[in-house]
């Protein structure tokens, strides 16, 4: 087995504490710094943010049998809507983990793609996916933050599991 049920629930858990860091930090930003266009692919801090959001969305709604109709909203690119919305997400997702073990974590999920073909996937992978996507993108966030002036909230794994010390 490549990985543990439990070593998935942490990945879990540090993605909800490096979102939660990342988005006390965004709420420091004013409404110009939040949409300020930086040219990435989501544009701009809020964008990058909403576009997690959307695909943490997008794949619990997978393994839950209701995935969303559309990966994302224009609503989905409000803050307000983030900070209300993402943490009720976030726990979802650890509500999903927390009975797992590591024969579940090995089933796989057939589902329909963005691009329209049918694929299975491990479990185990597609919650590797979500927190690393998650961490890609907080680091493109980061960059913004820096871009501004701002120090970002430090995110890295080992700062985590420091904390848990």
């Amino acid at each position: 087995m490549p990985i543990s049920a439990d070593t998935l629930r942490q990945q879990l858990d540090y993605t909800t504490w490096a979102t939660n860091r990342l988005m006390e930090a965004a709420k420091q930003l004013t409404p110009e710094e939040l949409t300020r266009d930086f040219g990435a692919s989501e544009k701009n801090v809020v964008g990058t943010l909403a576009h997690i959001y959307a695909a943490d969305r997008v794949w619990l709604g997978r393994i839950q049998g209701n995935p969303p109709a559309a990966f994302i909203t224009d609503a989905d690119r409000d803050f307000g809507l983030l900070q209300r919305e993402w943490p009720g997400l976030l726990d979802r997702w650890k509500k999903w983990a927390t009975p797992l073990s590591d024969e579940d974590i090995l089933g796989k999920l057939t589902y329909k793609s963005m691009l329209g073909g049918e694929r299975t996937t491990p479990l185990w992978q597609i919650t590797l996916h979500v927190v690393n996507h998650g961490t890609h993108h907080r680091g493109q966030v980061s960059g913004f933050l820096r871009a501004m002036g701002k120090t970002p909230p430090q995110l890295d794994l080992i700062r985590y599991y420091w904390e848990l010390e």
